[in-house]
């Protein structure tokens, strides 16, 4: 690569870093003034950064006599941390580095872990030498749990705390609207919710583009179930019910937020009825926003066997700074001190300091009765509940980057063309004619997008771009055509469900 591209790339990579460098933190000692030094990108919050980097400090004082300044990056969510690497490892490989001055990668979904370690950005975690008695099925940490990974085979990232995805929902606006409390994904497609829904962008946060997959393949599992089910059309129609209850529940939304934590705060702050969103922002919006009489605003339920366990992993970047120090501080995340801080009462043993962090901890051996007595959460048993279902991933697993990117393209971008039909074949009386034109979603078969659609995911920006813009123009024109149906409809307006 010649000496332009070289410096073109390097300009790219700073511009990109900003973000990281103008958001760096530490709950540490100051850098000047530390023996060690540990750089951590991460989309986790600010309460997991403080917990965490005040218990490795400690840690890491007591048993190595040293001080620690821990280098906090959150240049957002796991979308920006993607184009944060894919940038930064771009540009070493040009200028012939190996690494990017990160040490790890802690905390996102495993989609975007399994997807870096395919491009062979982490090493190896001694912690699973050095420790073997913890992994496996007779250990503390299974590799395998509802169908999700919690490790691959080859170590290079491991699961630190596990999280569900669910409904979070205002009961006092539930009650004005006269709506009994969801039970199911499907509740939320439900037309007295017009208007009243918060979700996120799945382009934006890899927890969120999850929750919409989880949404799927429920989905699919549903039809799958279904006594004498042909298991090919089982899929298909299952994948085509998903597409299509994903667009009733954006038809309800007010708007998409790029925020993942934003749906359940709006929730509790009365702007919004219900919304999806994962178990630690439900619980802690249902902790933190109580009304007089100290009722939660917001309760967060995990939807009928329509979720399963996910992982929140951690990794060792190829190229580390200081290596030793990273693996050390993998090893310290999965210890029984560090697990009990995911979710300990402030204050108690091995509890945070400040705030609750309302997680799930990975290991099975914490939920023990003398530390489930001094938690947020005293009655979880993950590894015994019900309720859950099994993910198989070659359901869907194929279709994650396609679904992010249909959902933008099918619910974002035409937001209010949605909104405009959906609200006219509401007023019309829901007529069958303008609803199946508006739930056409045959654009998109299981074969297609199921299997991953090259077009949609291409690297190729521009053919990503025209395929967008073909879909796009699709369900516009659908809308459109559904609202002009709905409006011309001689139902009478009462029948507005």
């Amino acid at each position: 690569m010649n000496k332009r591209v070289v410096v073109i790339i390097s300009l790219l990579v700073a511009i990109v870093a900003i973000p990281v460098i103008m958001r760096r933190e530490s709950s540490t000692v100051s850098p000047r003034k530390a023996d060690d030094r540990l750089v951590i990108i991460t989309p986790h919050n600010e309460s997991i950064r403080y917990e965490f980097g005040e218990a490795f400090a400690t840690y890491w004082k007591r048993t190595t006599g040293q001080t620690i300044y821990l280098d906090w990056r959150k240049p957002g969510g796991t979308s920006e941390i993607r184009m944060v690497l894919d940038a930064g490892f771009t540009a070493a490989k040009a200028g012939g580095h190996e690494g990017i001055g990160v040490d790890v990668f802690f905390g996102g979904g495993e989609p975007d872990f399994d997807a870096q370690a395919k491009l062979g950005r982490f090493i190896p975690l001694t912690v699973f030498d050095k420790h073997p008695d913890w992994f496996g099925e007779s250990g503390v940490i299974p590799q395998t749990f509802t169908g999700e990974t919690y490790y691959p085979a080859d170590h290079t990232w491991v699961a630190t705390c596990m999280s569900q995805f669910g409904i979070c929902f205002n009961p006092d606006f539930l009650k004005r609207l006269g709506i009994p409390a969801p039970t199911k994904w499907e509740d939320l497609g439900d037309s007295r919710y017009a208007g009243t829904l918060a979700l996120a962008d799945p382009t934006k946060s890899g927890s969120v583009a999850r929750a919409f997959e989880l949404l799927v393949q429920n989905q699919i599992q549903l039809e799958l179930a279904k006594t004498g089910a042909d298991q090919e059309q089982a899929i298909a129609a299952g994948w085509e019910k998903g597409l299509q209850l994903i667009q009733r529940l954006a038809a309800n939304a007010r708007y998409f937020t790029d925020s993942a934590p934003k749906p359940p705060q709006e929730v509790g702050q009365g702007n919004a009825a219900a919304g999806m969103c994962i178990d630690f922002y439900g619980r802690s919006f249902g902790d933190e926003l109580r009304t007089r009489d100290g009722q939660p605003r917001v309760k967060w339920i995990v939807p009928q066997a329509g979720t399963t366990l996910s992982c929140d992993p951690i990794a060792v970047l190829k190229g580390a700074p200081n290596p030793e120090i990273a693996q050390a501080f993998v090893e310290f995340c999965l210890t029984r001190e560090a697990q009990t801080l995911w979710f300990g009462k402030p204050g108690t043993p091995n509890g945070p300091i400040s705030r609750a962090l309302h997680r799930i901890p990975v290991r099975k051996d914490v939920y023990a009765p003398e530390i489930l007595a001094n938690s947020t959460m005293p009655e979880a048993h993950p590894y015994s509940d019900e309720g859950n279902f099994t993910y198989r991933k070659e359901l869907t697993g194929k279709s994650f980057s396609t679904l992010r990117n249909l959902v933008k393209v099918m619910c974002i971008d035409s937001h209010e063309e949605m909104k405009t039909a959906w609200n006219a074949i509401r007023e019309a009386g829901m007529p069958a004619d303008a609803l199946a034109v508006f739930s056409d979603v045959s654009i998109m078969p299981y074969a297609v997008g199921g299997k991953g659609d090259p077009l949609l995911t291409s690297k190729d920006s521009m053919v990503a771009a025209k395929r967008a813009d073909e879909l796009g123009e699709w369900f516009r024109s659908n809308y459109r055509k559904a609202e002009a149906m709905a409006r011309a409809s001689k139902l009478p307006p009462s029948a507005n469900r």
